[in-house]
């Protein structure tokens, strides 16, 4: 799939039109991703994110838009490196 929007630098609309928002640690892999990069979306095998975009060289934790992480998850997380 190709990238559809990417305005809000945590939000990726996709052209299929599924919305994902990107892990806070993994924003900055989404930095070169434009238009015509290729996107594919992968169930997650772990407990933070529901699935995976990669694309670009880069594998990011995701989300659905309408979904949330608990600020917990996302600082024990970010903590670790």
């Amino acid at each position: 799939m190709k990238i559809r929007s990417h305005s809000e630098s945590h939000i990726v609309e996709l052209d299929d039109g599924s919305r994902w928002k990107i892990f806070p640690g993994d924003l900055d892999l989404t930095l070169n991703w434009k238009p015509e990069t290729e996107i594919v979306v992968m169930p997650a095998d772990d407990d933070l994110s529901s699935h995976l975009l990669v694309g670009g060289d880069a594998k990011v934790r995701a989300i659905a838009e309408g979904e949330s992480w608990s600020a917990g998850e996302v600082k024990a997380v970010l903590k670790e490196g």
